[in-house]
């Protein structure tokens, strides 16, 4: 019961109409796949590529496409701005330091509020680089998703872990559009830590033997 009550948990956190996206390029998508899904505030997060014109790119066959991580976060608890801070603050965003697309550092605006934001804190990181930052920026235009061994990826390191999770997490997709296996993919690249997991948990909407389950879960997992 209380394995189909988070799975239910999950879905509808998704599908609430409060939820926005975001999408960017930083370099490698596991490690801000990583990061972001550290975040509380942030629901769901799949790697991808994007901004390119090349049919059905995928990992061998890129093409013009760039690396990229989508994510879907609840603005109540987590502002656009701060998510937009974790990637200037996260990565170099010039174009000097990239050979070719696939690594680029890529921005997508998925509505006006959020390109004007992007443009204000855009300002604000230049102001204290004392350099132009040189991002690609532009409206959103696609996502492909990238092949499953991609998503979630330093948590697919951890074979025990994943044994365990097997239960909650039969097939593939639900991992990956996980809430908890977003954190704990976060938590083993070393992003936040146990315990604020575990208080994160007691504020899920859920009832108490689901908070229950996935605390006892979070503290019982062998890596």
């Amino acid at each position: 019961m209380a394995r189909q009550s988070i799975a239910l948990f999950e879905s509808e956190l998704r599908k609430a109409s409060k939820l926005e996206t975001a999408t960017f390029g930083m370099g490698c998508f596991w490690g801000p796949d990583a990061r972001f899904g550290s975040l509380p505030g942030v629901i769901r997060t799949r790697t991808g590529y994007s901004g390119g014109s090349t049919l059905a790119p995928d990992y061998r066959q890129m093409g013009d496409h760039t690396e990229t991580l989508q994510v879907e976060f609840d603005p109540q608890q987590i502002r656009y701005e701060d998510l937009l801070r974790e990637f200037w603050w996260n990565h170099y965003p010039n174009r000097d330091a990239y050979k070719g697309r696939q690594y680029i550092s890529l921005l997508f605006w998925h509505s006006e509020e959020q390109r004007l934001l992007i443009d204000q804190v855009k300002k604000e990181r230049e102001r204290h680089l004392n350099e132009l930052i040189e991002t690609e920026i532009r409206p959103f235009d696609g996502f492909t998703e990238a092949e499953e061994r991609h998503q979630k990826y330093y948590l697919k390191r951890y074979p025990k872990a994943l044994d365990q999770l097997a239960e909650l997490y039969p097939e593939a997709f639900l991992l990956t559009d996980s809430t908890f296996a977003a954190r704990l993919n976060g938590f083993v690249k070393g992003f936040g830590s146990r315990q604020r997991l575990i208080d994160e948990i007691f504020l899920w909407p859920i009832g108490q033997e689901q908070r229950a389950f996935l605390q006892q879960l979070l503290l019982k997992l062998k890596w």
